[in-house]
């Protein structure tokens, strides 16, 4: 799959870089954090409070190192400002503002990235927001989803993973009974809350999944498949720590709470992380063996 710079007019290629105006970047973005200084400092509040979140300062410094990478093809392009960025501009305010009036966090922080893509037309046009399409769509990554949206996904998983928990754990001779979301064991009820429901693992490992193929494959298509798979691995891996924590249950109830649950959420997640991994190169194995096959008819 061809990269954004190879589908480039030849002679933008050709033309040489301007140098980096440092001044013109630096006072745009004081201008964006100035006035959205409320906004994000309840972002970054929420990044530091919110493991569910927590990956969101990861984000905007991988989006911007990408960026960054992409600094000379920019600068060899011919910018055509688009004033109807200001019209983007116009709305992400107005967006930003009904969402200060009705309370609504969400839609005051998709108004930040509104205004930086109304932003970016309005200094470069389409042709610069094309060339930072990738690590614009990381940015959403570091917003919460909405209340709604996070209470209708969490339960259903919640129920899915005490369901698969209530099933190996039998398989493997520990009488569990469940009700709904609760597992009762012989020596103690164990209840998949919220922060066991695995939210948490997917939103982060479809953002690592997203930067992975990034920069260890060049075909578009493949991050998609990896953000993809991403659902069905860490709905799995979450499954298999609440099976996990049930066996441990019986052994000591300390090791299902505490220390030793956070360390144990870690290393499935870590454990996701290989299995995604383990997937690319599955993939990759197939493409190189259907190519033999078909050079070899």
């Amino acid at each position: 799959m061809a990269s954004v710079a190879d589908k480039l007019p030849a002679q933008s290629q050709a033309r040489p870089s301007r140098a980096i105006p440092w001044t013109e970047i630096v006072w745009f973005a004081a201008l964006l954090i100035a006035g959205s200084y409320t906004t994000l400092k309840l972002l970054v509040y929420i990044w530091a409070t919110n493991e569910d979140v927590g990956h969101g300062f990861f984000v905007p410094v991988v989006a911007g190192w990408i960026a960054w990478q992409r600094r000379d093809q920019i600068l060899a392009m011919d910018l055509k400002p688009a004033w109807w960025g200001l019209g983007v501009m116009a709305w992400g305010i107005f967006q930003g503002y009904v969402g200060t009036v009705g309370a609504e966090l969400f839609l005051q922080f998709t108004a930040v990235l509104v205004l930086l893509v109304g932003l970016l037309l309005t200094i470069g046009g389409t042709p610069l927001v094309r060339a930072l399409a990738f690590p614009l769509l990381l940015l959403p990554f570091m917003v919460p989803i909405p209340q709604v949206i996070y209470t209708s996904i969490t339960f259903p998983l919640q129920l899915f993973a005490s369901w698969v928990a209530e099933g190996a754990l039998n398989f493997m001779g520990y009488p569990v009974l469940r009700e709904g979301n609760i597992l009762e064991l012989a020596s103690q009820k164990l209840s998949v809350a919220e922060a066991c429901s695995g939210i948490r693992s997917l939103l982060s490992l479809s953002f690592l999944s997203l930067v992975y193929a990034y920069f260890f494959d060049t075909r578009v298509w493949m991050r998609w498949v990896m953000l993809a798979a991403t659902v069905p691995i860490a709905i799995l891996a979450n499954a298999g720590r609440v099976t996990i924590t049930g066996m441990l249950s019986e052994i000591n109830p300390d090791l299902a709470r505490g220390f030793f649950h956070e360390l144990e959420g870690w290393v499935i997640f870590l454990i996701a992380g290989v299995m995604l991994i383990a997937l690319h190169g599955a993939i990759l194995g197939a493409m190189r063996l259907w190519g033999k096959k078909a050079r070899a008819t």
